[in-house]
């Protein structure tokens, strides 16, 4: 098997394109060959070969009765949406600070949606990763729905949203701990009565989760419920997770916790606080942020403080982006500058020129999300940067510009 792997491979590579057409037809009806091991190898060969054609066929093996197939099959469909294989140690890029000691999916979930291609997910894919979630198989259930919470982006449609609120009261608490942050990743606001429910879950992981995806969702609802959490924790991941709640809810009710807490002793109740702070556009602290963002010992909470200046209308884009060049920050400033959204691309645009690789890199990558078409030129001089990190990422965020761009003209907004 090895050898005909091998030489479909090299037949795949070499051959005129009716040639590989008649070849990757030929794998693909092997998707539905009887014997596992042909299925397996077929699966292998599209993975390896990276056909996007191959999105949909594959789908249907993450239904296989045969493990292995299943995985290798989750794992050829992630393949083909990110952007690059998950990493197994901290980059320089800000994209992912560490690699989590999870599968390989639960890792490409840690990328975050700049990890992805903003590619359309067909509805069998959707279908076999809902699906699969209730594989007798832990292993396989685990990697489909964090491959699921990878790949598709909001708003999910009606069915997947049901398939989602189902997980969230799964018998394996590690499905709903998934759930809950998948539920968030993919805002899925109906959810929010189900998750409000498992801020009582009987394993504190997913009451962690589900605080934290109800602030994703901005259930407004949840305010009470997630301030009595707030008071009943008082410290540790308990207290920040709904903090960190409250603070993307940003309920003028919220404000006097987050003024109390932006000078507390854990560094992730005053960075929640000053996102709250500013998301709330409470200016009350100003003097008291400018103050902290300078002296502040944590590198975390300075960056959110910065955030909040920026939102209270001071120009703090250039501190920002400083970050981008900090391993320990970069992800954290990276969602800052995405929520700031296209208004502040042409701020950003200088700094391209950066001394820092780190921040070239960095601000290349969030163009080519929030930039559009109006940043490639300041984007196109970076693809022959001195620095192979920075002209990748350069050519990433043109080609990022470009799929939406193509999905906007499909949609028919021009």
């Amino acid at each position: 098997m090895p050898k005909l792997l091998l030489a479909a491979t090299l037949l795949l590579a070499a051959a005129p394109v009716t040639a590989q057409q008649a070849r990757y037809d030929d794998v693909v009806r092997n998707l539905r060959n009887p014997d596992p091991k042909i299925r397996l190898a077929a699966v292998k060969l599209l993975h390896e070969s990276k056909y996007p054609e191959a999105v949909t066929p594959i789908a249907a093996l993450i239904a296989d009765p045969v493990d292995e197939i299943q995985l290798e099959a989750i794992a050829a469909e992630l393949s083909f949406f990110l952007v690059e294989d998950v990493p197994s140690k901290t980059r320089v890029a800000f994209i992912i600070e560490k690699r989590s000691p999870g599968g390989r999916a639960m890792n490409a979930f840690g990328l975050g949606p700049l990890g992805v291609w903003p590619r359309p997910v067909p509805p069998e894919l959707t279908k076999g990763l809902l699906t699969a979630v209730d594989d007798e198989n832990p292993r396989v259930r685990t990697e489909a729905i964090y491959a699921l919470g990878t790949i598709a982006r909001p708003p999910v449609d009606g069915e997947s949203a049901q398939g989602l609120i189902k997980a969230l009261d799964h018998y394996d608490p590690a499905i709903r701990a998934a759930a809950a942050k998948v539920v968030g990743r993919l805002d899925v606001k109906a959810a929010g009565e189900t998750l409000i429910k498992a801020i009582n879950d009987s394993q504190a992981p997913v009451r962690y989760a589900a605080m934290r995806a109800l602030g994703a969702i901005r259930e407004a609802s949840a305010v009470q419920a997630l301030t009595e959490q707030l008071a009943f924790y008082g410290k540790g991941e308990g207290a920040w997770s709904a903090l960190d709640a409250l603070a993307h809810i940003a309920h003028p009710s919220s404000l006097a916790v987050f003024r109390e807490r932006l000078a507390d002793k854990d560094e992730n109740m005053r960075r929640a606080a000053a996102e709250g702070l500013a998301r709330a556009g409470d200016t009350s602290q100003v003097d008291a942020l400018e103050m902290a963002v300078g002296n502040d010992p944590s590198e975390m909470a300075r960056a959110a403080m910065t955030f909040a200046l920026q939102k209270f209308g001071k120009n703090y884009i250039p501190r920002l982006v400083e970050f981008l060049g900090h391993d320990k920050s970069a992800a954290q400033v990276a969602g800052y500058l995405l929520e700031l959204g296209p208004a502040i691309a042409p701020t950003l645009t200088p700094h391209l020129a950066d001394q820092t690789p780190g921040i070239r890199a960095g601000v290349a990558v969030i163009l080519g999300e929030i930039g559009g078409q109006a940043a490639l030129p300041a984007l196109q001089p970076l693809l022959t940067d001195r620095e192979k990190d920075v002209a990748e990422a350069a050519t990433r965020a043109i080609e990022r510009i470009k799929i939406k761009g193509e999905a906007r003209s499909v949609k028919g907004e021009g």
